[in-house]
């Protein structure tokens, strides 16, 4: 059954048993109930931490208490802001782009450029998703203050701001040829369209650069930590900090996200209505971009014949053959449906609901809820759909969309290996309809195309044994287990 260990007393947790010492003892329980309880729901992870990530992280914890928001050193690096003097705190500053999955992978790629430079990490959440999750670090917070000077400006932040990273670059007000005072602060701009002068931040003599301002505000909605192994400078560090490379997002999200309460409590009450009984459970995620170039008809096709090729879900007799199910039960199965449609999950629901299973296996279909728009700045609607991902994460097979954030988090929270269902063109169904993905890990969709001169095309990006193209995004870039 999916309920993998008896119900006992948080408290009685041990420090071994928080995800392989990922979190430092000393937690306030009550404040955040995942951190203890997420173990009574899945199985343990067979990935483990390196101790050299385990070191990090504790090393990294008390950089944080030192210079974390309302600190003596914090008040003071704020004081030199405009004042280009050296000091002995160092930030980056994560700005929100886009939906959900997408932030939250652009946050632990900004988190591991944090432990790579020894900088503090501050989020600027908004509205939308306050509250999803449990503070990270202990006695005090990752949350950008409201009162950081430079948080008026952020509006204006986009790839046009004259002043960001890449066109000051472009406008040579900035040289790394040239040796002069590094300015407090800068914008880097690494979102989906970014130039070539944005993608020199990828270049060790920029990194060079980089490393001498106090202030890093990054904007993206990508996740980039592909490119990070790719920087020269960082590679020796990345090896012993992840020596199975694809278990970066595995191990950073499981550390970062963590439910807050009131998730929490949406999760395991759907999990033990709908969920906790089944021997198996069989998480769909479902993401249409394009409703009207895509019919319904295509994309159920699809999933059908992705789940029924690769045995993932058994087929339905033709005929009414109801004693013969029930005299060959083979167990129950939950099927989990995400998607902001209901037609999906009714159709799968009424397959199995009015036709027995060949295998005399019952199948439970459940969706947790259907908003129909994906909706920006709804805090309930995010509180939803991270519901929906933490669910899909404790599924032990996983089917997912290409292109989809939201899959990408999912799979890489729960350890899987899901099987994507390649885009559908021009509104007819894939053959094969899906692939096995070779790695957990996410795909950066817009990597740099150009190289460190800026004025060298390169293509979508340099490939080394742990570096692969996507399966879903032929350009995009994805860490796999380098063997």
């Amino acid at each position: 059954m999916n309920s993998f260990l008896i119900f006992t007393d948080s408290g009685n947790v041990s420090s071994q048993q928080l995800l392989d010492e990922l979190f430092a003892p000393g937690h306030d329980k009550g404040s955040c109930l995942s951190r203890y309880e997420a173990i009574l729901f899945r199985k343990p992870s067979s990935h483990k931490p390196s101790p050299y990530l385990l070191s990090k992280l504790r090393n990294y914890e008390s950089l944080h208490n030192l210079c974390g928001p309302y600190t003596e050193a914090y008040n003071k690096t704020l004081e030199q802001l405009n004042s280009g003097l050296t000091t002995d705190c160092n930030y980056v500053v994560y700005t929100p782009l886009s939906g959900l999955g997408n932030r939250m992978l652009t946050i632990a790629s900004a988190f591991l450029y944090a432990l790579l430079t020894n900088r503090v990490l501050l989020v600027e959440f908004g509205s939308e998703i306050a509250g999803l999750f449990c503070e990270p670090f202990q006695q005090t917070t990752w949350l950008l203050p409201r009162d950081f000077p430079l948080r008026n400006q952020f509006d204006n932040f986009s790839q046009e701001y004259p002043h960001t990273y890449g066109n000051m670059l472009k406008s040579r007000i900035i040289n790394t040829a040239v040796k002069s005072s590094p300015p407090p602060f800068l914008y880097i701009y690494l979102a989906y369209n970014i130039d070539r002068y944005d993608g020199l931040f990828y270049c060790d003599q920029n990194q060079d650069q980089l490393g001498k301002v106090p202030w890093l505000v990054i904007k993206s909605n990508q996740y980039f930590v592909p490119s990070l192994f790719l920087v020269p400078s960082f590679k020796q560090e990345l090896s012993k900090l992840f020596p199975d490379e694809e278990t970066v997002f595995h191990h950073l999200g499981r550390y970062l996200f963590q439910p807050s309460n009131e998730a929490w409590g949406l999760i395991t009450r759907f999990y033990r209505a709908y969920l906790s009984k089944a021997d198996e459970t069989i998480g769909i995620q479902v993401r249409v971009f394009d409703t009207k170039a895509t019919p319904f008809k295509t994309v159920m096709d699809q999933i059908l014949s992705c789940t029924l090729k690769e045995k993932l879900l058994p087929e339905v007799l033709d005929v009414q053959n109801s004693a013969a199910s029930l005299s060959n039960n083979q167990g129950l199965k939950a099927v989990l449906v995400t998607s902001l449609y209901s037609e999906y999950y009714e159709h799968i629901k009424g397959m199995y609901w009015t036709k027995p299973t060949v295998s005399g296996e019952v199948i439970g279909v459940y969706q947790p809820s259907h908003e129909e728009h994906e909706i920006y700045g709804n805090n309930m609607h995010s509180m939803k759909a991270w519901t929906e991902i933490y669910l899909l994460s404790m599924s032990n097979v996983l089917i997912t969309s290409s292109w989809s954030t939201f899959g990408y988090v999912a799979q890489s929270l729960g350890g899987l290996k899901p099987w994507m269902l390649y885009r559908p063109l021009n509104g007819t169904t894939p053959d094969p309809p899906c692939v096995q993905a070779m790695s957990m890990e996410p795909c950066f969709h817009f990597p740099p195309s150009y190289g460190c001169k800026a004025d060298v095309y390169i293509g979508p990006g340099a490939i080394v044994p742990h570096v692969k193209h996507c399966e879903d995004v032929g350009w995009g870039l994805k860490l796999v287990k380098d063997h």
